[in-house]
Parts: C-alpha cells; structure tokens; sequence
C-alpha cells in the first residue's frame, strides 16, 4: 500500500509537466495553433480572441461560485438570509448585459476576420499565385497543376513564399479540404467549384486531410503537403515522371481505394478539371451501405514518384 501511495504522489507531481508536455506538442503537430502562412494566422488569432472574449464569462461565474459558497455558508453569521427576496434591477442588468455585449465582441470578431480572410479574396503579394486544382476521390485526393501540367495524387508540392490559388471540386461525395497549419477548411462538393487562397511561409510538411466523413475509407483520406523553396518546386515540376493524365486515368481514379501510395502524371488533360466540375463525366461510385463495401487497399496503378 506504501509503494502505491508513492506512485500516484508522483503520478500527481508529474501530471503538470505531462499536460504541458501534451499541450506543447499539439501546438506543434499539425495544429492551427502553430500557422505556417498568413491566413492559417489570421485563423488563430480569431480563435484566441474568440476563446479570450468567452472567458470573460466563465472565469467570473467560476470565482463567483467559489465566492458565494464560501460567503453563504453555515458557519457564516454575516451572511443575509432574504427568503422573501425576488428581484433586483441590478442584477438584471449584469445578468443580461454581459453576454449581450459578449455576443456582441463574438460577432465583431468573426464580422472582421470572415471578410478578411474570405476564401475567395487574393492574398496580398507581388507573385503571382500558383495554380492548382484540386479533386477528391473515393479515396484520395488529386492535385493538378494546370500551367505545369503535372498532377500528383495524394501528394500536395508547394513554393514557399508564393501565394496558392486552389481551385476545388469533388468527382465522388461530399468532402472536406483542411491542411491545419496552412489554414482554412472549405468544402468540396460534386457539380460545384470552391476557391481557396493560402501561402505556406516556411519550409516543411503539413498534413492534410478531408474533415468530411465520407464512407468507410475515409480515415485514410489523408496527404502530406510539402512546402519547399521555389527553385525546388521548379525542379520538381520540370521532372515529373507518370502517366499522361486523360479520361481513362480519371476512369481508374473514380474506382475506391484507400490508403493509395502517392504518384505523379505528366501530360496533364488541362479540362479534366472543369468536365468533372460540370458533371460532363460520370461521379464515382460513393459510399456503399453497410459494411464490407467496394474499395481495395494499393489498388491503384502506380506511376511515377514525386
């Protein structure tokens, strides 16, 4: 028993530095409290602003509960006990004023930010952004490079420094684009076109993935985005080696898989994107009901390596 007492009082001592511990890494780790580019910052900022605003509420409730036990408790002779009591104008408007202008100082933050950083507005710089199209599959994601004409699947290659204007649809069912660190989730849905300006400002590579359930592989939904210097970029367009990707290779995307191996086309079919969008070609399959449905692991033919 001695020995077990001894475990949880360094259980107890410990616990600090573990939350910090797992606070610290989930600032790092594909978190949008760790931004990458302007508007995954401006993202944070309405978060904490938002999350400082609504603690205005709750640190005083939480005080004042401690406050009032401890005021009106039994051994407290000092405490007024007014059982007849029923109104007071002034707790009224405490009670009524504080979350007014909370919803007030929320709604202005969100106003400002929202326009700010809308989806579909340029982002200030010089360069011209880079291009790119993006499309989700039963299970996967494609990138295609118009201008480059390359494309990658499940792979997402990226200047740093270059602002990024994406152009996004979905061939199958509703789906989600999020890269947390870049900012600014923004759905991808059949027959539509959804736009999307974002800037990674430093080297690295940030998960992504779609925040979308949609079906039974979506847990492998997943890509990795790789910012790297603009010359690197240039490089790597200039050597894409793959496939040429036309109507039969879209034919083969529209198959379900799950957790496909990144690969790259060249000689891109620069209106694949637009007839998918239209509906000029078919949608996939989608979700089947139940369990066991269609869709095989590494089913998809492999090209060449990004």
């Amino acid at each position: 028993m001695k020995s077990r007492g001894l475990g949880y009082k360094r259980a107890f001592r410990a616990s600090p530095i573990f939350a910090a511990t797992v606070l610290a890494s989930a600032a790092q780790a594909d978190s949008i409290l760790a931004p990458v580019g302007p508007v995954g910052a401006g993202d944070r900022i309405i978060l904490l602003d938002a999350l400082a605003i609504m603690l205005a509420i709750v640190i005083p409730t939480m005080v004042a509960t401690l406050a009032f036990a401890w005021w009106y408790r039994a051994s407290n002779k000092r405490a007024v006990y007014r059982p007849d009591f029923t109104y007071s104008g002034r707790l009224e408007l405490i009670v009524w004023s504080i979350p007014t202008l909370v919803i007030f100082f929320l709604g202005g933050v969100i106003w400002i930010g929202s326009h700010r950083l809308d989806p579909f507005e340029p982002l200030p710089s010089k360069a011209k952004p880079l291009e790119i199209e993006a499309i989700s599959f039963d299970w996967k994601w494609l990138f295609i490079y118009p201008e480059q004409h390359v494309a990658s699947l499940n792979r997402l290659v990226i200047p740093v420094g270059r602002p990024l204007h994406f152009r996004i649809t979905s061939a199958s069912v509703f789906n989600a684009f999020f890269v947390p660190r870049l900012g600014s989730l923004i759905y991808a849905m059949n027959g539509m076109v959804s736009q999307l300006n974002l800037e990674a400002d430093k080297p690295g590579t940030y998960r992504g993935f779609s925040a979308h359930f949609s079906g039974d592989g979506f847990s492998d939904m997943k890509f990795d985005s790789v910012a790297v210097p603009e010359t690197q970029f240039a490089n790597w367009a200039a050597g894409v080696k793959g496939a040429p990707l036309d109507r039969t290779a879209v034919a083969t995307l529209l198959k379900q898989s799950r957790a496909v191996t990144p690969y790259t086309y060249r000689g891109v079919d620069t209106s694949l994107f637009d007839a998918i969008a239209s509906r000029k070609l078919p949608p996939g399959e989608g979700p089947t009901s139940g369990r066991g449905g269609p869709g095989t692991r590494n089913a998809m033919p492999q090209g060449g390596a990004p």
